[in-house]
């Protein structure tokens, strides 16, 4: 004989009745935001914003609309607008330090490596054009936010030595000029990539060519670093007198 489940029923006040669950059948609870991804999707909007915006000119409402959540969770994880900015800095360049450590230079030559990490410096900035104007914002507010962050200012360091290290097997193999340090030649090896993407509008208006086409990539690219390598030659340093 066939059976069938049946649902104990209670009256309303107005003499109706409406059906309990059987016993062991329970509601389907709401689904619960993954607060690793509300984190994670605040910061790329963030990002995206404050390139676009500057720190000055970004709103923490866009922002949270941007990635779907209340605006409260900004304050919750980061405390303000500069604590979220902060955060974006950091993701940034633990990106890019998490590339560098793909990097695999100890079985090249010095001359080899010199010129991965140069085309490296180069392909990150035209790969994250939001890094720029960050970078740009940044310096109009006199790097207060990254003076303000300890983490950021370490961030730049294993690039450097990978740098230096480099030009010491290069300095021993006697392919490399002994009077460079690395910070400097940080400096001109991301001074050289970085003016060129950061001004590149007014770079092509100026001289009538295309210069954000990939054409033009692959040729600076190529510049760059042959310009860095000519520089770091032993021969290219100054005679004494």
């Amino acid at each position: 004989m066939a059976t069938t489940t049946k649902s104990r029923t209670t009256g309303t006040a107005h003499g109706a009745t409406k059906a309990i669950a059987p016993r062991g059948a329970s509601a389907k609870a709401p689904a619960r935001r993954d607060p690793g991804a509300s984190r994670d999707g605040l910061v790329r909007a963030a990002v995206a914003e404050f390139a676009k915006s500057g720190f000055a000119g970004a709103r923490v409402d866009e922002i949270a609309n941007a990635a779907g959540v209340n605006k409260q969770l900004v304050y919750h994880y980061w405390g303000s607008k500069q604590g979220l900015y902060l955060a974006s800095l950091e993701s940034v360049y633990a990106e890019i330090l998490e590339k560098e450590r793909r990097l695999s230079l100890g079985e090249l030559a010095p001359h080899e490596a010199m010129a991965q990490l140069v085309g490296f410096s180069f392909d990150y900035l035209a790969e994250h054009p939001e890094f720029i104007a960050l970078l740009t914002d940044e310096n109009r507010n006199q790097g207060r936010h990254i003076l303000a962050s300890g983490e950021l200012q370490q961030m730049h360091m294993p690039f450097v030595e990978m740098l230096e290290a480099t030009l010491r097997r290069g300095v021993k193999a006697g392919v490399f000029r002994n009077d460079y340090d690395a910070v400097n030649l940080y400096i001109s090896i991301a001074g050289i990539s970085y003016f060129f993407f950061s001004n590149n509008h007014t770079l092509s208006a100026i001289f009538g060519r295309p210069l954000g086409d990939q054409g033009a990539l692959v040729q600076r690219r190529r510049h760059v670093i042959e310009f860095a390598l000519n520089a770091l030659r032993p021969d290219a340093a100054p005679r004494k007198r």
